[in-house]
């Protein structure tokens, strides 16, 4: 019995796709000005993307409604570059910036979008489902310190951990 709880627990968990209690995903959100190629700028340490660099992400529509993404990295150490291809689908209307992502059949997390330029698209601030999962995206290899610093200290007010971020070194074309 204990071992089907803990089961049963720890597959809730990976079910999570609300934000985090206080952190809420931006309304006004327009999905194919979304769409595209993004290099992650930043990002929390989280076992699925240690060890790489440059690492970007590609969204794009699928057949079914959905979006379809596209994440790699370069592994350094082992000289190659490692794919993981998911899909994600709004968690309520298609104007909030709030979805659940899949790269592992039925699990689902969250992706909840707290920070975007509005205007050009050209940077955004992602949350997973707690404050362990951060990630500055942006459709440039580097965004300008002033940019930068204003994503930190929303970060910072939302209660995420930004002395821990890792810098993404971004200097390989991802070919």
């Amino acid at each position: 019995m204990k071992k089907l709880v803990l089961s049963l627990l720890l597959w809730l968990g990976a079910c999570a796709v609300a934000p985090p209690e206080g952190v809420t995903p931006i309304a006004g959100f327009d999905l194919n000005r979304y769409l595209g190629h993004w290099y992650e700028i930043a990002r929390l340490d989280h076992s699925f993307e240690r060890g790489l660099s440059n690492v970007s992400a590609t969204y794009s529509l699928r057949e079914d409604g959905g979006v379809r993404v596209l994440n790699r990295g370069y592994d350094d150490r082992a000289g190659a570059w490692k794919d993981a291809e998911g899909r994600a689908y709004f968690t309520g209307e298609p104007t909030v910036g709030s979805l659940k992502v899949s790269f592992f059949g039925p699990f689902y997390g969250g992706y909840h979008i707290v920070a975007l330029d509005r205007a050009n698209y050209s940077w955004v601030m992602v949350s997973g489902p707690s404050r362990e999962y951060l990630w500055i995206l942006a459709r440039t290899r580097q965004l300008p310190p002033p940019v930068l610093d204003e994503l930190l200290k929303q970060a910072k007010a939302l209660g995420f951990a930004t002395d821990q971020l890792i810098w993404v070194k971004q200097d390989r074309d991802d070919a």
